[in-house]
């Protein structure tokens, strides 16, 4: 898949539950799943990490099932999980950086090639055993490559934390729908929330620690629910040791 089509189709109407659908059909046991690139054992102190801006985008789904976005919703979204991530960096003992947001938007071509390395790694490191890639032999090994420089010659950090999210909600039509449909034995899903959370060496490209989140509860429209939706996402972060 080449990266400009998959930044069209995650950005199209009905990219949220067809990415939701593709992940559920082919998702592989997490546990046996490695998080951690070979060779990298953690962060270490001093280190520093550049909080790259969160790439939300919630919908609405109506009764046929199509995602439709709502910026009011995104805009809250993102105010919300951008302040849980602050208060998280403490928590995790982070020397972090954050960019302004002209200087945020200068890196948002690197964002979105973010998104299309995360979705190779979800499908062929921790989906099913049968889109594993046999060259990779199990291990996390992915890289954004030479990509990343300019965020490491502005910002002078170690690493970058990107972060990706997408979330759904039932609207009333598609809650009765679903209701309307149970009775005739016919199961409708409502919304999903699927995020990504990725930890780059900015020295070398290389991914060194991956996360994914997929749920059917949560909401990033409530600032309190925004704190769980980045605790999971962030779930066995390599603190600095």
């Amino acid at each position: 898949m080449s990266f400009s089509y998959f930044k069209r189709y995650v950005q199209g109407r009905g990219s949220c539950v067809l990415l939701v659908a593709f992940m559920l059909l082919n998702a592989g046991p997490a546990a046996a799943v490695e998080q951690i690139a070979a060779g990298f054992s953690g962060l270490k102190k001093g280190e520093k990490v550049v909080l790259m801006p969160t790439d939300v985008e919630l919908f609405s789904m109506s009764a046929g099932g199509m995602n439709e976005p709502r910026a009011d919703w995104t805009e809250a979204a993102t105010r919300h999980f951008n302040l849980a991530l602050l208060k998280k960096r403490s928590a995790l003992g982070l020397v972090s950086l954050d960019l302004a947001n002209e200087e945020a938007d200068t890196f948002s071509d690197i964002s979105a090639l973010h998104a299309a390395v995360a979705q190779a790694i979800n499908t062929h490191h921790f989906g099913h055993s049968g889109y594993n890639l046999p060259t990779k032999e199990g291990k996390l090994d992915w890289s954004m490559g030479e990509a990343v420089k300019p965020i490491q010659e502005k910002t002078q950090a170690d690493y970058a934390l990107f972060t990706w999210v997408r979330d759904s909600y039932a609207s009333a039509e598609r809650k009765a729908a679903m209701v309307a449909m149970a009775f005739l034995g016919v199961g409708l899903t409502g919304g999903t929330q699927l995020g990504y959370a990725s930890l780059v060496d900015l020295r070398t490209g290389r991914v060194v620690w991956f996360n994914r989140l997929i749920s059917s509860t949560g909401d990033l429209r409530e600032e309190d629910k925004a704190k769980d939706t980045v605790d999971s996402l962030l779930n066995k972060f390599p603190t600095p040791q």
